[in-house]
C-alpha cells in the first residue's frame, strides 16, 4: 500500500514540475509579447492550459487524501501542493492579464521597456526555484526564494520611479506609462506567489509557515 502511495507522490511530483514549467513559459511569453515577439493570444491560451492543469492536480490530491491512508507529514506535503497550484494558477492568469494590456496596443516597439525584461527573468527564476525546492525538499533553497523577492521588489520600484520621472519631465504619454506600470505590477505579484510557494514547501518540510506567508 506505501509504495503505490509513495509511486502516487512521485507522480504528484511530476505534474507539479510540469505546471511549474508551464508557469515559467507562461511569464517568459508574456515578456516577449512586451516586446513584439509574442502574440498576446498565445499567452492567453497558455494560461487557460495551466488553469486545466490545476484541476488535474487538484483531483490528484483529492484521490491521495481519500484513497489511502496518509501520515501526518504526508498530509502536509498534500495540503501544501493544493496551496500551491492555486499560486502557480494565479501565475498564470497574471501572464494573462499582461498579454491582455499588450494587446490594447498602448505600448509600441519604440517605447522604452526599462527595466522589465530583468524583472521578468528574476520571476521566473523565483518560480524555478520555488518548484525545485518542493520536488527536492530543500528548505535553504525555498528561504532562498523568499529572499529573491526584494530582488523583484527592487526592479518595480525602480519603474515605477523612472515612469513618473518621465511622466513629469514630459517625456511620455500616459496609456503607455500606466500600462507599463501595470505590467510591471502583475510580474511583481507573480513573484509574490512564488515566495508564496516557497512558503508552503518550508511548510511541507517544516509544519511551520514562512514569516510573511501568504502575501500576493
Amino acid at each position: 500500500m506505501r509504495t503505490n502511495f509513495d509511486n502516487q507522490l512521485k507522480d504528484l511530483h511530476r505534474e507539479l514540475t510540469a505546471m511549474g514549467a508551464m508557469c515559467e513559459n507562461a511569464i517568459a511569453l508574456s515578456a516577449k509579447a512586451i516586446n513584439g515577439g509574442e502574440k498576446p493570444e498565445n499567452v492567453t491560451a497558455l494560461a487557460v492550459k495551466i488553469d486545466e492543469k490545476e484541476r488535474d492536480i487538484e483531483g490528484m490530491c483529492m484521490k491521495l487524501l481519500l484513497q489511502q491512508q496518509p501520515v501526518v507529514r504526508d498530509l502536509r506535503v498534500i495540503s501544501s501542493a493544493l496551496k500551491m497550484v492555486t499560486d502557480m494558477e494565479r501565475i498564470g492568469d497574471n501572464s494573462g492579464d499582461i498579454a491582455e494590456i499588450v494587446s490594447l496596443g498602448h505600448i509600441t516597439p519604440a517605447h522604452d521597456k526599462l527595466n522589465i525584461d530583468s524583472m521578468a527573468r528574476a520571476t521566473v527564476k523565483m518560480v524555478t526555484d520555488s518548484i525545485d525546492a518542493f520536488v527536492k525538499g530543500d528548505e535553504a533553497l525555498a528561504r532562498s526564494v523568499i529572499a529573491y523577492d526584494d530582488v523583484v521588489d527592487g526592479h518595480f520600484n525602480r519603474i515605477k520611479i523612472a515612469l513618473i520621472a518621465a511622466l513629469q519631465g514630459g517625456h511620455s504619454d500616459g496609456e503607455y506609462a500606466l500600462d507599463l506600470l501595470m505590467i510591471a505590477k502583475y510580474f511583481e505579484r507573480m513573484a509574490d506567489h512564488a515566495a508564496n510557494i516557497a512558503g508552503w514547501v518550508i511548510y511541507a518540510l517544516t509544519g511551520k509557515k514562512a514569516e510573511g506567508q501568504g502575501a500576493g
